[in-house]
C-alpha cells in the first residue's frame, strides 16, 4: 500500500497558482469581499504561505488584475482579414465572453475596486484601453490618426465598457444584440465625424468600399432605411452611400 504525497511547487509555479486562484475568486465576487483566508483555502495552502508570496491582498489583487488585463487585451487581437464590420463583431463577441466570465471582477475594476487608488492599477486599466485603441487603428491601417479619428475610436471603447457594465447590471437587451449594436455604434460615430471632417469622410468611404452588401455596416443602413420615412425624412440606400 502506498500513500500519496503532495508535490512541492517551485516559487514561480506557486505564484502562478495563487494568481489563478485569486483571479477566479475576484471574477465571481467583488475584490473587497474576498479574503486572504479564502485564497489560501482555495489554493490548499496556509494563510502565512500566501503572505510569503504576496505582502497583502492589494499586491495579490494587482497581480490577478495584471493577468486579467493581459487576457482582455488578447481578446482585441483579430486577423486583418475580411470586412471591418465582421472583424469588430468577432472582437465584441470575445469582449463579452470575457465580461461574462469575469463579471463582478470586471465591474469592480471599471467602477473602482479596492485598488482604485493604486497608480499601478490605473496604469494597467489604461494599458488595456490603449491596446484596444491601437488594435482598431491597425485594422483601419492608420498609425497616425487625425484628432477626430482618435476621438471616435476612444469614444467607442468607452461606450463598449459602459454598455458591458449596464448589461452586467441586468440590462434587458440581449447580449447578442448589444454586440451588433456596438459595431453599428462605431459606424455611426465615424459617419457623424465624417460630416465635419474631410479626412474622416475618406476613412468612412474606405470602410464602405470594403463592406459587402450583406455586411455589418450594410445591415445598419438597411435598418435605418426600414424606419418610417416621417421619422428620418428619408434615408439613402446602402448602394447610394457606397463610393
Amino acid at each position: 500500500m502506498t500513500t500519496g504525497t503532495r508535490r512541492r511547487m517551485g516559487v514561480e509555479e506557486r505564484r502562478e497558482q495563487l494568481i489563478a486562484v485569486a483571479l477566479g475568486l475576484f471574477s465571481h465576487r467583488s475584490p473587497e469581499d474576498v479574503s486572504i483566508d479564502e485564497v489560501a483555502e482555495a489554493a490548499g495552502i496556509s494563510r502565512p504561505l500566501v503572505y510569503h508570496y504576496f505582502p497583502g491582498k492589494q499586491q495579490l489583487y494587482e497581480a490577478a488584475l495584471r493577468r486579467a488585463a493581459e487576457e482582455l487585451t488578447a481578446r482585441f487581437v483579430e486577423p486583418h482579414e475580411g470586412p471591418l464590420g465582421a472583424r469588430l463583431l468577432r472582437v465584441m463577441e470575445r469582449f463579452f465572453d470575457f465580461v461574462e466570465e469575469h463579471g463582478p471582477g470586471f465591474s469592480a475594476l471599471m467602477r473602482g475596486g479596492p485598488a482604485i487608488g493604486s497608480t499601478r492599477t490605473s496604469a494597467m486599466i489604461d494599458g488595456v484601453r490603449q491596446a484596444a485603441y491601437e488594435q482598431i487603428l491597425a485594422h483601419l491601417g492608420i498609425p497616425d490618426p487625425a484628432p477626430r479619428l482618435e476621438l471616435v475610436v476612444r469614444s467607442w471603447i468607452s461606450l463598449a465598457e459602459t454598455t458591458a457594465l449596464l448589461w452586467l447590471d441586468g440590462g434587458p437587451i440581449p447580449r447578442t444584440e448589444l454586440e451588433r449594436q456596438l459595431v453599428h455604434d462605431f459606424a455611426a460615430l465615424a459617419a457623424v465625424s465624417a460630416a465635419y471632417d474631410a479626412r474622416m469622410a475618406q476613412v468612412v468611404r474606405q470602410i464602405l468600399a470594403d463592406e459587402p452588401s450583406d455586411g455589418m455596416f450594410a445591415d445598419l443602413v438597411g435598418r435605418l432605411a426600414a424606419l418610417p420615412a416621417a421619422a428620418l425624412g428619408g434615408v439613402p440606400t446602402f448602394s447610394a452611400v457606397r463610393p
